[in-house]
Formats: structure tokens, C-alpha cells, sequence
């Protein structure tokens, strides 16, 4: 696993990027992925990351060289499309787990869906606490953008149904929200999906970041 990047850390990174107004999504996604990897994959590594860079974002939209409520979009729109990887990561790494023919029992299966269902849940949350604790600039224009997300959906969610629909046969999505209480004594198995959605995670992450001329050659026709 990488070296951890520390909350302020991720918080400043964050900031700068959105105070620069130039491919804020970009920076703010790659930053997010680069922080999620560095953590191991569970909701509270996960929350403290969002955590990081909504506050690093609001921040920095406060002096943006781009239009305030544009800044504050398109690194929502970052932070959204790097947690919808962290939730891909999530469901490649039980479809991998189930793929060995490993037995486990539905309890662990439970979850492990359950962090990845939570992933959106989080995700909304600490940036609603981070709206209501930013600047009389900031705020309202935060929360737009956060109603206007519950409303639509985010990638993210979707990226989350999606999964989630794949392992209904198994078990019953109604059944995750009673799992989550359980989450932190998720045993070996917990240990096992986290370490490797972290791996595939990190394989997503060391992918975007392989200059153009490393990356596998397309045959031409």
C-alpha cells in the first residue's frame, strides 16, 4: 500500500487545485483516487477522504480564478467520478473473491456490500457537514450542488446499483443497512476484500497516471 497521505495533507492539495481554476475535475479526481488508494478500503478510510477534500475544496473556491459555483461543480464532479472507481474496485475485488470458489458465508458477503453501499452515503453526508460549516460564499452555492445530486444521482450511486443488482440473487439489499453495525469486526474475510479492492484500486490509479506512451498499443484495423 503506499504511504498514507495525512487528512491535511489531502485537505491542501485540494484546495490549490481548485484555487488554479485550470482542470479543477481532473486534478480533484486524480487527487481523491491517489488518496483512497493510500487507505485501506473501508467506510471510515473512505470518509476521511471526502472529508479532506470537500474542505479543501470549499476552501479553495473561496479565491478561484474560475466562477465560484463553476469550481465548486467540476470538483464535485471529480470527487464523484473517483469514489464511483472506489466503488468499481469494491465490486471487482467480490467478484474475484466469489470467482476462487472460496466459501464464505452470507454474513461476509453482507459486508462487504454493505461499505460499498455505504460509499454514496458517506460521500453525501460529510459534503452536506462541509457545506454547512464553509463560508457565507461557499455555502449556499455547495448545497445547490448537493440537492441537485440526491435529486439526478450521482456516478457513484449508479456505479453502486449496478453492483449491488449483480449480488440481489444472494442477498437482500434490505438487509445491508442492519449489516453496517457489523462492519468493523468484519474478521479475515473483511481484511481480505479490503486488501484486495485497495489492490484494484491502486491498479485503476497506476493506469491513469502511465504516460500515453506506456500505455498497451491499440492494433490498428
Amino acid at each position: 500500500i503506499p504511504q498514507e497521505l495525512s487528512g491535511e495533507h489531502i485537505k491542501q492539495a485540494a484546495s490549490e487545485s481548485v484555487r488554479a481554476g485550470v482542470g479543477i475535475r481532473d486534478r480533484v479526481h486524480d487527487l481523491t483516487l491517489e488518496a483512497l488508494r493510500s487507505r485501506r478500503f473501508d467506510p471510515r478510510g473512505v470518509r476521511e477522504v471526502v472529508r479532506a477534500v470537500s474542505e479543501g475544496i470549499a476552501l479553495g473556491a473561496e479565491s478561484s480564478r474560475t466562477e465560484l459555483r463553476q469550481s465548486l461543480a467540476d470538483a464535485f464532479r471529480g470527487l464523484d467520478e473517483a469514489l464511483r472507481k472506489s466503488a468499481e474496485a469494491g465490486g471487482s475485488a467480490l467478484r474475484q473473491l466469489v470467482a476462487t470458489g472460496r466459501g464464505f458465508t452470507d454474513g461476509e458477503l453482507k459486508v462487504a456490500l454493505a461499505s460499498i453501499k455505504r460509499i454514496e452515503d458517506d460521500f453525501l453526508a460529510t459534503v452536506g457537514r462541509v457545506a454547512d460549516a464553509a463560508g457565507a460564499q461557499v455555502q449556499p452555492e455547495l448545497r445547490k450542488i448537493l440537492d441537485e445530486a440526491r435529486r439526478s444521482g450521482t456516478e457513484t450511486g449508479r456505479q453502486i446499483a449496478s453492483t449491488l443488482t449483480e449480488f440481489a440473487q444472494r442477498v437482500s439489499v434490505a438487509s445491508l443497512d442492519l449489516t453496517l453495525a457489523g462492519l468493523e469486526a468484519a474478521g479475515e474475510f473483511g481484511v481480505r476484500f479490503a486488501m484486495l479492492a485497495s489492490g484494484v484500486l491502486g491498479g485503476i490509479a497506476d493506469a491513469l497516471r502511465r504516460p500515453e506512451s506506456e500505455q498497451p498499443e491499440k492494433k490498428s484495423p
